[in-house]
């Protein structure tokens, strides 16, 4: 018998991802079309994840400019390269040792590094005080999840670990909650009161869990990822209420933080709010916030940088966690740089802010106006309905035609799965289905990522216009 038959039963039954079929489909047509495929579209469009510079959005130049003098410091010599670039290159790599990205750091990160995100975080929250010894830089958001979920899951107890998930939830967050051997403990987001969090239902969700599993945290997107919504103070309060009151940790994923769109919404931290309530909440409700170059404005995916930041724990435990990141050694050493790039960008006076702020604004406006658009073509279009959220993702629901879902039944694939390969088959549009995210049962839908370009998102909503309208037709 092969040893991988042995394999770790909580990742055996881990649930598989529709996601990986189209993405499989997707790649063989970007094959075809290379090798001079006949169809109605000449290149995919990519909207299944959240990654801007696939579609279109330009880097930041400043970032750019100190990423590549960072790697080849020769570009230093070079008059084209801004005061401001040069001085943080010369910084940036004083703190690397032996002056290389290509050296091991220490296993939180390049301390000066760790030091500057714990002012970014300070001035963020309003003069609320972070503590560099509470920083952890990762190789991404999902890889510190999933270590401070190692922190809590006990893979061999009795009952098993629960986690509250949102419904919809980021379909990685599910995965690994499970891989690891706990179970998610499901509370549904509001659809239509524009996916808002309410206490009531996870009053519900905790009782669902009696018998099942022991609850001990509870995982929050805030602005949302897949349905783009944004938590208001009240809502978070409750969160942190009801926290306080179940002994539950808090996980806030808080990666969309710099992109909430529209004057209606705005982003307040976990933690900002949790002190700003005082006593007892500040002093008691342990909670891990988690962000990442990745998302956002920045949008350097490829990076793998993000950090988390831990607040109430206590110092026994946090031992545990220095091992458990110590065993990657470090994260990046680009990715930190990155890092520093997002939460110290250049300040008005320097060289390279007028730059830097045409192009951050135009990514501002850019989204916007995806937002706009968006909104207004999915809600015009027969069997669509889309709320209207502040975030990076639209995720509207789905009105399948019974004959449509029969189909899919017949072919074996999910309604969602078989709705978003047809689009993709028919107009090069990859999107993602409803399914991966966990959604209320009855019901259908789709993510779309508005981090495109506006060009883009133009020839996206052609597309799916033209596929929905046929589709009603075929199936109605």
């Amino acid at each position: 018998m092969s040893v991988l038959q042995e394999i770790n039963p909580h990742v055996r039954n881990m649930k598989p991802l529709e996601y990986a079929i189209l993405a499989t489909r997707a790649t063989q047509i970007n094959e075809e079309l290379k090798k001079g495929a006949k169809k109605p579209y000449q290149e995919l469009i990519d909207v299944s994840s959240g990654d801007p510079h696939s579609t279109g959005v330009k880097p930041l130049s400043f970032v750019r400019q100190v990423l590549a003098a960072c790697i080849y410091p020769q570009l230093l010599n070079s008059s084209r390269q801004p005061v401001d670039v040069k001085q943080r290159v010369k910084w940036l790599l004083g703190t690397c040792a032996g002056g290389s990205v290509g050296s091991y750091t220490a296993t939180a990160g390049i301390s000066q590094i760790v030091h500057r995100i714990s002012e970014f975080i300070t001035k963020r929250d309003g003069g609320i005080p972070s503590f560099p010894e509470n920083i952890y830089i990762s190789s991404g958001s999902q890889w510190s999840l999933a270590n401070i979920l190692n922190l809590l899951v006990d893979s061999e107890g009795s009952p098993k670990v629960g986690v509250l998930t949102p419904v919809p939830c980021y379909r990685t967050t599910a995965l690994t909650i499970n891989g690891l051997g706990a179970v998610t403990i499901p509370y549904h987001l509001s659809e239509e009161d524009g996916w808002e969090l309410w206490v009531e239902e996870l009053h519900r969700a905790l009782e669902s869990a009696k018998g099942i599993c022991k609850p001990v945290a509870m995982y929050i997107t805030n602005p949302g990822n897949p349905a783009g919504q944004i938590q208001s103070r009240k809502s978070m309060q409750e969160v942190i209420q009801f926290a306080y009151e179940k002994k539950l940790f808090l996980l806030a994923d808080e990666v969309y933080q710099n992109v909430v769109i529209g004057e209606k919404w705005e982003f307040f931290s976990y933690k900002k709010v949790l002190f700003e309530m005082g006593h007892p909440f500040a002093d008691s409700v342990e909670l891990a916030s988690f962000h990442s170059t990745s998302k956002g404005l920045m949008g350097e995916c490829g990076l793998r940088g993000g950090y988390v930041e831990l607040v109430n724990i206590d110092p026994s435990v946090m031992k545990y966690v220095y091992k458990l990141f110590s065993i990657d050694s470090c994260a990046s050493i680009m990715g930190q740089i990155a890092l520093d790039l997002m939460t110290n960008p250049p300040k008005p006076g320097d060289p390279s802010y007028p730059l830097y702020h045409e192009e951050t604004q135009k990514i501002r406006s850019m989204l916007a106006h995806n937002m706009r658009r968006a909104h207004e073509v999915f809600n015009s279009l027969p069997g669509f309905s889309c709320q209207p959220v502040g975030g990076a993702f639209l995720f509207p629901t789905v009105h399948l035609p019974a004959k449509a879902i029969q189909k899919a039944k017949e072919v074996g694939l999910q309604p969602e799965t078989f709705y978003t390969m047809r689009l993709l088959e028919d107009e090069g549009v990859f999107a993602s289905p409803g399914c991966d995210y966990d959604q209320k049962e009855g019901t259908n839908h789709i993510r779309f990522s508005i981090m495109v370009a506006e060009d883009v998102m133009e020839e996206l909503l052609r597309r799916v216009t033209r596929f929905q309208t046929q589709f009603m037709t075929d199936f109605s």
